[in-house]
């Protein structure tokens, strides 16, 4: 089974899987060592990590297309699911779009109905292109697979703007259109996490982002619902700012860090994480 009927198989599975972001290929290489199944590859985080700005369109096609190529050479084994925000302009850019990105390594693509350029999900001031423009879209992404097992994930943002009735119509219209599994971004209730497996056929995925505007509520519990994929966008990115200004401080006020595993992870670990040891093997082999 290829990675791209890995993934469907994990959504379709709709069992609560959850999926990290990743926003460079080391963070990539520690979800696949921590034993997860999948990695979304995420836009918010390659524009904050990359660029240190926040997620407001600044990242282009070419970006993400060289992150998900760099990401699939160093994560061979596991399906990944790439942010492509909003197609990067009208249905042509996002038929070309899903070419590049389909041939850097991604194995789902995630399309988004805002009007560009694009804001965070969880951030004010998101207005949505119309219902029958993102069809357009859709049918376009569909339409540029070169292969019939990349999948397409639509996501809309119209809860926040046309309220919750409107997302699950625009969803269920996604779906005829073509997407594979679905994506109502920014729910603000427990009620409405509930409904949405219970009015959309498609498998969804729920994203739970930390301090956003979707109540928090565990893996097992949205599996219960019936949900295919639980997406943590950049829980690594925010523990490794955190890690960063931990240590950081450290070394500020004390003028020295030692090799504490508390705090920063050991001179071995970070090769390992590289494959060092397979890198001198390669090069063992060669002179």
């Amino acid at each position: 089974m290829n990675t791209k009927q890995q993934l469907k198989a994990l959504a379709h599975a709709r069992r609560g899987v959850i999926v990290p972001g990743a926003f460079n290929a080391l963070s990539a290489r520690v979800v696949a060592d921590l034993g997860f199944e999948a990695i979304y590859i995420t836009g918010a985080g390659v524009t904050n990590m990359w660029f240190g700005l926040p997620d407001q369109a600044f990242m282009g096609l070419t970006d993400i297309a060289d992150h998900t190529a760099r990401i699939r050479d160093a994560v061979e084994h596991l399906p990944l699911i790439v942010d492509a925000d909003t197609g990067f302009g009208n249905a042509l850019n996002t038929y070309h779009a899903v070419r590049t990105l389909e041939r850097a390594g991604a194995d789902c693509i995630q399309l988004e109905d805002q009007v560009s350029p694009k804001r965070c999900g969880h951030f004010s001031g998101k207005e949505v292109i119309s219902t029958d423009e993102m069809l357009g879209k859709i049918k376009a992404a569909v339409d540029a697979r070169r292969d019939a097992n990349t999948l397409i994930l639509a996501r809309t943002d119209a809860c926040a703007t046309q309220g919750f009735e409107a997302a699950v119509e625009r969803a269920q219209r996604f779906q005829e259109a073509g997407a594979d599994i679905l994506f109502v971004e920014a729910v603000t209730s427990l009620d409405e996490i509930r409904a949405l497996p219970q009015r959309l056929a498609a498998p969804q995925l729920m994203n739970m982002v930390i301090g956003g505007k979707t109540p928090i509520t565990s893996a097992e519990e949205l599996a219960a619902l019936s949900y295919g994929l639980v997406l943590y966008a950049n829980a690594a990115l925010q523990g490794a700012v955190a890690g960063m200004q931990k240590a950081l401080t450290v070394l500020r006020d004390t003028q020295r860090i030692d090799e504490d595993p508390a705090l920063v992870a050991p001179f071995a670990e970070r090769q390992r994480l590289v494959q060092k040891m397979a890198w001198d093997a390669l090069e063992e082999k060669y002179t």
